[in-house]
């Protein structure tokens, strides 16, 4: 059986499946990857071509780094708080990724998140793998998901499990998306955009188009649960790559799958925090004033920005 294959018959089965049995499957099959990809995973030479009259991030900055975090269950929603003060102890900068239709979701919290100055986004509608299942479902999905962007005042999109039609995402009112990768062969649509840089699609000459930001560092679930990595080495060394290539270091992490180390024992789809912290850290000492910090509608801003300018 071939590992493709292999990969459409676990996502296909996947709804009945236990979820321990899911993750030993998933992990068989991305061993397998691992190896078959280690010439563009973690790292993707081909992906350091900047766009054409690139001049740079605002300020001379070396790079830009950008962390969100998509929300995927109410586990995740309810350490959304404890997130937030990690990250404002080491004065960083994020954006949730909420989903509105899977569970439920705090008005409260919503209001925090904006109010502490983090970035508030749409990640879907309800998370069930089927956004992208036929045009007119999307079109259906499109309208409510423009709904609660509207209502969030939030025209941030991520798109669950990377799934993506780029050409049909023009009907989301949005500034920007995150539902693409630079390389990641783990993931269920791996069709890499291979790039790390962020750039503007425009699917509808009527509308002004949004700005695509894949996310070019390895997601947390795929490195800490999926691959069992006890270290931020990997992190480390695709980080580096793209300092040196002058790119955009986007982290997409998941509070559903960090143990804040509150319960006496962590759970089995979970990593303890403290190697997310120790990369934060880690970028702050290695790149200290070498990086813009920045949330999704600042890039997306800088990006068409730069685009007017381009002859």
């Amino acid at each position: 059986m071939t590992t493709s294959l292999a990969n459409k018959l676990f996502y296909y089965f996947k709804p009945f499946m236990p979820r321990r049995t899911q993750l030993f499957l998933r992990r068989l099959i991305a061993g397998n990857k691992r190896k078959k990809y280690a010439s563009i995973w973690p790292i993707d030479p081909q992906a350091a071509t900047p766009p054409k009259g690139w001049k740079g991030w605002p300020d001379e900055k070396q790079f830009a780094l950008v962390i969100m975090h998509d929300v995927d269950t109410q586990i995740g929603h309810d350490k959304c708080y404890q997130l937030m003060d990690l990250e404002e102890s080491l004065g960083i900068r994020s954006t949730f990724n909420v989903v509105p239709e899977r569970y439920k979701v705090s008005g409260q919290l919503l209001k925090d998140i904006k109010s502490r100055g983090f970035g508030l986004g749409v990640h879907g509608l309800t998370h069930d793998g089927k956004l992208f299942l036929n045009y007119d479902h999307f079109l259906k999905q499109a309208a409510k998901i423009n709904g609660y962007m509207k209502s969030w005042d939030s025209y941030i999109f991520s798109s669950p499990s990377m799934h993506h039609r780029l050409e049909w995402m023009h009907h989301l009112d949005m500034e920007s998306s995150t539902s693409t990768f630079d390389t990641d062969p783990f993931e269920p649509q791996s069709d890499a955009i291979g790039t790390i840089f962020p750039f503007i699609v425009q699917n509808d000459p009527k509308r002004e188009g949004f700005v695509e930001m894949p996310y070019t560092l390895p997601q947390d679930f795929t490195l800490y649960i999926i691959l069992r990595e006890k270290t931020i080495d990997i992190m480390k060394k695709k980080l580096d790559w793209i300092v040196k290539n002058k790119g955009m270091a986007l982290f997409n992490t998941h509070p559903d799958y960090m143990d804040f180390g509150t319960s006496k024992r962590m759970r089995y789809q979970e990593y303890p925090v403290s190697l997310y912290k120790e990369f934060l850290m880690h970028v702050q000492s290695a790149y200290a004033g070498k990086y813009w910090m920045a949330l999704p509608h600042e890039v997306a801003e800088f990006v068409k920005s730069f685009a007017k300018e381009k002859p």
